[in-house]
């Protein structure tokens, strides 16, 4: 799955990003680097603190103080692969 072109917008597609998400980790696709629970839960912590930075680094019309779909995606997104 490819998340930049499938927007999360509802709590169907956040549910289908999951599932890709946990089917990642169980394959051990590389693009999943924290891999246990200790590290992914550090990751997400860091990665909310700094989201909003890479929003604005990619030129995205987000403001990560109003939560969403898409931003509950992102942070998860983001948390997988964040060191």
């Amino acid at each position: 799955m490819n998340f930049a072109d499938n927007p999360i917008t509802n709590r169907q597609s956040f549910i289908k990003m999951v599932n890709t998400l946990r089917q990642q980790l169980i394959t051990g696709d590389e693009t999943f680097a924290n891999t246990n629970l200790s590290d992914f839960l550090e990751a997400l912590s860091r990665y909310a603190e700094d989201i909003q930075g890479y929003y604005d680094n990619t030129s995205q019309p987000v403001n990560a103080d109003e939560p969403g779909w898409q931003l509950f995606a992102d942070l998860l997104k983001g948390a997988s692969m964040y060191e």
